[in-house]
This record gives structure tokens, sequence and C-alpha cells, in this order.
């Protein structure tokens, strides 16, 4: 257990590049196990996430290895695994496993899935599709016990755009006989660099960045060497760390059109941006004004940015709307950001933000990734001392958060639980 400390009010300068993609990675190595070679990763994120991920390949037989952010991975010896719940509850993705494994070996046992408790995220889509091509799943205790002799094709159609979803299926569309299509397609970055991973293995996907989907299954997929492009979360979260404290900060190796939502509000705010062909400059000098946002699939403004991005509207000048459209429990940073002074209420999936001139720094606690995001930023923009607490939530997606920050000047540090009790014990004596 550890604690993160923020001493606030230092405006941060320089420049910080972002690490791979976490979404990108764990849906990458869901579908690593439908190779019939060696496959190598570069660009890996070492965050807790994909290092779980890492752990469930290994319980299906797979050879793993971490070489300096590359991961050599050999599936040749998978194999069947009752995956037991505690190896599979930590991460929602453990569960994008279930397709792929059907699709190589036949026969799958995967608990529910897990992850950030964010709201509802049913899998209909993930089991309708599945259906489909003709897998056989019940959902036995908590767990789904599945079988598929033989995958065929067909077509599914989203009510709403899920990008897990698209992604599973996707993938394990890819070893069925026939031709697969998914319409009301996701349309986010991420999809597309595993339809770039999975085509560099072989695999024939038309379509991928769009709504519509279509693969044709093939009887083989061989090996490849392949990078994990970019984070856009990171790099809108180090975006929104130089704003919030009037600061001067580049973010690099960052594709700037899938981050084009959060420079449009941001930009609404008053907040200067400068784009390049793999760089974001931004730069604040002066109290943001408020906006109204509204969470949507991409390409519309990111649920996963909204809580971050919150933060920011707290100093804003006015009264900032946010409707999470997504997740209906995506809140968990509201009643942590009033501990700092903010004036934040929710409406339903709305969130009414009457902007505030400063911030106190105080104890908080991270519920979910997301809103320790958030948190870190209001604690680099308060007055004093910030301890953000269950930073192991932030671990989940922020890789090297404290270098980096610190790296552009600003003061955080990581403490031990001991020394959370230390500090806890001396301020009950003074």
């Amino acid at each position: 257990m550890h604690v993160l400390k923020l001493r606030g009010g230092q405006p941060l300068h320089g420049s910080v590049s972002v690490p791979g993609s976490k979404n990108a990675a764990l849906a990458i190595l869901s579908s690593v196990v439908l190779a019939d070679g060696p496959i190598v990763l570069h660009n890996v994120p070492e965050v807790s996430d994909v290092v779980i991920k890492v752990g469930l390949l290994r319980q299906f037989g797979c050879d793993v290895e971490w070489r300096e952010g590359s991961l050599f991975i050999d599936c040749s010896n998978l194999k069947f695994w009752r995956a037991d719940d505690e190896s599979m509850r930590p991460i929602r993705t453990g569960f994008y496993l279930l397709g792929p494994m059907l699709a190589k070996i036949g026969e799958a046992d995967i608990p529910m899935p897990g992850g950030c408790k964010i709201g509802a995220r049913p899998v209909d889509y993930h089991l309708k599709g599945l259906s489909i091509m003709g897998a056989s799943i019940k959902l036995d205790a908590g767990r789904y016990v599945a079988s598929a002799p033989h995958l065929h094709g067909g077509e599914v159609h989203f009510e709403v755009p899920s990008a897990g979803a698209t992604q599973h299926l996707m993938a394990t569309a890819t070893r069925i006989e026939g031709t697969f299509t998914i319409s009301n397609a996701a349309m986010e970055p991420e999809v597309v660099a595993l339809a770039q991973f999975l085509t560099s293995m072989g695999a024939k996907i038309e379509g991928a960045g769009t709504s519509t989907i279509t693969v044709t299954g093939v009887t083989s997929l061989n090996g490849t060497e392949f990078r994990i492009p970019e984070d856009r979360l990171q790099a809108g979260t180090y975006m929104l760390a130089g704003a919030v404290t009037k600061g001067d900060v580049t973010v690099t190796n960052v594709l700037p059109e899938p981050q084009t939502a959060l420079v449009s509000k941001m930009r609404e705010a008053g907040i200067d941006i400068e784009e390049g062909h793999d760089w974001i400059r931004v730069r604040a000098t002066s109290r943001p004004k408020a906006v109204t946002i509204k969470t949507m699939p991409y390409p519309g403004f990111p649920t996963d940015i909204q809580q971050p991005m919150s933060a920011i509207l707290t100093l804003a000048s006015g009264q900032s709307l946010i409707e999470e459209t997504l997740y209906e429990s995506r809140i968990g940073h509201v009643e942590e950001l009033k501990r700092m002074g903010a004036d934040m209420s929710t409406r339903g999936r709305m969130t009414v933000i009457n902007g505030v001139s400063k911030l106190k720094g105080a104890v908080v606690e991270a519920s979910d990734l997301r809103a320790g995001a958030a948190l870190c930023l209001a604690g680099l923009a308060a007055e004093g001392e910030t301890l953000v607490k269950n930073v192991h939530f932030i671990d989940r997606g922020y890789e090297g958060l404290e270098a980096r920050l610190t790296s552009l000047g600003a003061a955080i540090e990581r403490m031990g639980i001991d020394e959370w009790d230390e500090v806890q014990a001396k301020s009950k004596l003074v």
C-alpha cells in the first residue's frame, strides 16, 4: 500500500514523453493466444493491469518474458485452465480471453469480469457475438463456461458502440470459418491498433476505425513483432497537468488527432494549445473558463478524461456541466474534490461544477483509476499538501507518474504505508 504526497502551487514546465497505451496493450495481450508462432511486443507499459495480464497468460501455458520494455511471448503450449477468481478479478480484460481461447482450443472457463467500479458494464454484446459464431456459453456460479468445437461467420449489431466487445469479437473472428461483421462498431484508436496487430499476424480485417468491421477467418496466424502505440489517456492527463498548474508543458510521442475532442474543450476553456506532427504543447496563464462536456464514444469526448478534466473545471470561472453518458457511477472523485474546496454536486449523470478561486490540500482517496488521476491534478494546483490514498488504482494505468511529473517540476513523492502511519501519528501530536 502506498500514498502519494503532492505539494501544489508550482507551475509545470518542460516536455514529457508518453508511454505505451494500457488499453491497447491489454487488448493485444488477449489476442496473442491466437498466434501459432512467437510474438514480440515493444513499448509495453509496465502498469499493474498489464503485469496481471501477463500472469494470466503464464497460467494458460504461455511463455512470457520481459526485456527492457518489450514482451517476448510464445503461446505454443497453450492449455485449458479453469481461471480462478483471484487471478481474473483485478482486471476486466481477463474476460476478453474467452473468445480467443475458444477459437484456439475450443473451450474456456472464465469468471465474470472485474475492474474499476465505475458503473454497470454488461458483457451482453460479447456473449451475443460469440453465440452467433456458434459458441455454447453457460453462466454457472459467476463463471462463464464455454465450448466451441467449430466457430463460424455471422453478423452482430451493437445498439451502442462498445470498444471492449468490438475488440473481443474482432479478435475471435480471425480464427473462424467464414466472415463475421460487426455493425455500429467502436472506432477507438485502440480498436485500430488491435486490428493492425492482428493483420500483422496474417488476419483479414476490413473497416477498423469505421462503424462497420468485417473479418474473414483464416486457418492460422503467424507470429509477429509489433509496437504498442502511445497512451492517449496518459497524454491527456499530462496536457491537463500543464493547464491546471498554469504551466507550459509539451507532451511528446503523441498523435494530435485522437486528442481532438479534449483539445477542443481545452481551447474553449481559454487554454493555449499548439500541435505538431507528434507533439502537443499546452500553455495556461490565467483562470480557465467554464465549459459544458458530454462524454461520448470515440471520436466524442472520452469518458476516461472527464474526471481529470473536472479537476481543472473546479478552478474555472463560471459553472461547468459534465454529462457522463457511459458509466453512471463514474463520480467517485466528486466528494473527494469537495474535501479540497471544490464546489461540486451531482444530479443523476450530470456533475455541476461552480468554479472556485483556489483549492486547498487535503487527505483524499482514489476510488478508481481516473478518479485518482483527477485527485493528483487537483493536488498539483492546490495550496499546501495533498495526500492521495489508494494509489494502487492509479498504478493500474499510469507508468512512472511521479517521475514524469517530477521531471516537469512537480513536488510529488510516493510514501509507503509505514511512512504514512508515521505522518499521521506526528500530526496527532502537534
